[in-house]
């Protein structure tokens, strides 16, 4: 089925919220040889393996970038008063954002959310000195590390950017 948009509310604050409809299949199979005898596992199979819809509400940037479910949405936008972008068009989530009243560039995931402004400098033991990727991988995929030196200083918001997306990286 895919996904069916069934409602879209645009919202002043730059950001929409989109009631989506998104089908759901599920294969699900015996992993143990045993059978449990008070449950019909045949007919508990055919059950879970149908297909079967979940409604979701969700908020995109004006431009159909995915933002996060709806309270995150408010508090970015409206709250924060940012501008939420991806970091990489590749990238599937906005994790960055741009407040105009304060100057300041925004990183963020589930996890954590902190702004970044001219003269803000890196330190020891901050998450934009850290890639959030274990070592191997690095060794690998160096262009994976977008991490900062300790003392990087943002002498312009283009170095602030570059701390949110360290920040945004670094917790994602």
């Amino acid at each position: 089925m895919g996904k069916v948009v069934l409602e879209t509310r645009k919202y002043k604050a730059g950001y929409e919220v989109r009631e989506e409809l998104h089908g759901v299949e599920f294969e699900a199979e015996v992993l143990s040889g045993g059978s449990d005898d008070s449950v019909d596992t045949e007919e508990l199979l055919k059950y879970l393996n149908t297909e079967t819809t979940v409604l979701i509400k969700v908020a995109y940037t004006p431009t159909g970038d995915y933002i996060g479910d709806s309270k995150r949405a408010h508090f970015l936008c409206v709250k924060k008063r940012i501008k939420p972008e991806k970091v990489n068009p590749s990238h599937n989530v906005c994790s960055i954002g741009f407040c105009e009243a304060e100057q300041k560039w925004y990183g963020w995931s589930h996890r954590a959310i902190f702004g970044f402004g001219i003269g803000d400098t890196v330190k020891e033991g901050d998450c934009t000195n850290s890639s959030g990727w274990v070592e191997e991988y690095l060794k690998e995929h160096p262009e994976a590390d977008l991490s900062l030196p300790v003392g990087f200083k943002a002498n312009n918001l283009d170095d602030a950017k570059r701390m949110a997306v360290a920040f945004a990286e670094s917790v994602g």
